[in-house]
């Protein structure tokens, strides 16, 4: 299905990123302009894979080519003059928005769009202080940036881009394709983190691989837990039948095999459009210490999202499940979903965040100089967002061995005996405030441990619960002994 567009006063300039932006989403050009054919002569000798992907592409079906992207204002950050034309190298959502202004709204309301706001949080401590140093100088960054930060976070989550003399761009920022880079021209994101240049195929877009540069690894590892949910191995094993690069893509009419990341949570099914806002469909936020509601940190961050409810997110997910489920399985699903993120917000999110506060004041107060910030650290950013994770889209080792296990695990073998210990180092000082401080956190310690959830530890498991704990025993045994 492709439709042509034709643009009548526009085609005749043949100017279209120079132009005011559109009310209605452009889809293309009558006819190739003169600056984007003079570009082609010279990059189809100079940038052959470049020309090849772009010819591949649905902007060259359109005679949407080099220029109509890369041509800027003379008095643009980055802008350089390139031959007898004046281009840049970076290609923003506001340049994209020109034909595209739906898809660049709904994104720049997305968590995406704003991915780049990482810089200067704990996380970049991490990759600047602990993990690096500044031995990376360039001429942006005379004083040196991190390449722990640069090679790494800044990959994912994007960062300032800096512009040096005639429009160069400064090697520590560039390349990037970081999903919430900060432009030049003022504007947040990246589409190409998505849509790989040249050829922005629709098919790349949809395949799960292509979230799975960010969304995996120890902290958030989405792709891996759906390559072990049945979605995964059911997409593994009906490629052929995904029709990824078809121009419609509606969950339950033009493929039934299998979801994608894309199906879930951007694609159109029978009763919703395509979104670029991957957060109107998700109804936790899990990324934080404690799980919130999506317009909670919506809230937080500024965003349109907060007028959104999570119950408003939730049908809209739902609406996809039911493609491929009924409702019953679908409602099933959620009462198992809350019930992890619960378990795991009252367990050990709100008490460990609790025990960290109150051993605060007995710690150095420079962040990751002390034993027990590194075990909190990875308590809830490592462990408990597997679990939570894994529950979210039914991975059950992520979500038991990757997650629970090893929350609990650290929980009781490491995070409770180095509190421990920084009480008894503290409960005996000269200082009256620190000694202060220890008898505070050792109150804290016994309050937690003393909860239904944890009482277990100090061996005062209720009676009830030890003896279903000793049936369920002697059940095994008697199953399994012959």
């Amino acid at each position: 299905m492709k439709v042509r567009f034709i643009l009548g006063a526009l085609a005749v300039a043949s100017m279209l990123t120079i132009t005011p932006e559109l009310d209605a989403q452009a889809i293309g050009l009558p006819m190739m302009s003169k600056a984007t054919i003079e570009c082609v002569a010279c990059h189809k000798k100079e940038s052959a894979a470049l020309y090849e992907q772009w010819g591949d592409s649905m902007h060259y079906q359109a005679n949407i080519g080099c220029f109509e992207c890369h041509a800027a204002e003379a008095d643009d950050v980055d802008a350089f003059r390139h031959y007898d034309e004046t281009i840049a190298v970076i290609v923003s959502p506001k340049d994209c928005a020109r034909c595209h202004s739906r898809e660049v709204e709904e994104f720049a309301s997305s968590h995406h769009a704003k991915a780049g706001r990482i810089l200067g949080s704990l996380d970049n401590v991490l990759a600047e202080v602990v993990e690096g140093n500044h031995s990376l100088v360039t001429d942006g960054f005379p004083d040196g940036a991190s390449p722990a930060a640069v090679s790494g976070c800044w990959q994912c989550h994007g960062t300032e881009v800096k512009v040096l003399a005639g429009g160069k761009l400064d090697p520590a920022t560039w390349p990037n394709t970081g999903i919430g880079r900060l432009n030049p021209d003022g504007s947040e994101g990246s589409c190409s983190a998505c849509h790989s240049r040249h050829t922005f195929s629709v098919a790349v877009a949809r395949r799960p691989e292509n979230c799975g540069k960010c969304h995996m690894g120890p902290d958030h590892p989405q792709l891996e837990i759906y390559e072990e949910s049945k979605h995964g191995v059911a997409f593994h094993a009906n490629e052929d039948k995904m029709a990824l690069d078809s121009a419609k893509w509606i969950v339950g009419e033009d493929y039934t095999a299998a979801p994608t990341c894309a199906t879930c949570h951007m694609s159109a099914t029978k009763n919703q459009m395509v979104t670029h806002d991957v957060g109107l469909r998700i109804s936790w936020n899990n990324r934080p210490k404690v799980s919130v509601r999506p317009e909670v940190a919506d809230a937080k961050m500024g965003l349109p999202g907060a007028d959104v409810p999570w119950q408003v997110r939730r049908h809209n997910m739902q609406d996809v499940c039911l493609n491929c489920h009924n409702i019953t399985w679908v409602e099933n699903f959620y009462i198992q979903y809350d019930a992890l993120v619960n378990l795991y917000n009252e367990k050990f999110g709100k008490p460990g965040l609790a025990l960290y506060n109150a051993a605060k004041p007995l710690l150095r107060p420079v962040p990751f100089s002390n034993k027990i910030d590194f075990i909190w650290f990875e308590l809830w950013h490592h462990e408990g967002r597997r679990a939570r994770h894994g529950a979210s889209m039914m991975g059950p080792d992520y979500t038991h061995w990757h997650g629970t296990y090893d929350l609990g695990k650290n929980f009781y073998s490491e995070y409770i005996p180095e509190l421990e210990e920084l009480v008894e180092d503290n409960i005996h000082s000269d200082d009256a405030e620190k000694v202060a401080a220890a008898e505070n956190l050792r109150q804290v310690i016994d309050d937690v441990l003393h909860t239904p959830d944890h009482k277990w530890y100090l061996g005062l498991m209720d009676p009830d619960e030890a003896a279903r704990r000793a049936k369920a025993a002697e059940e095994f045994k008697a199953r399994y002994a012959k």
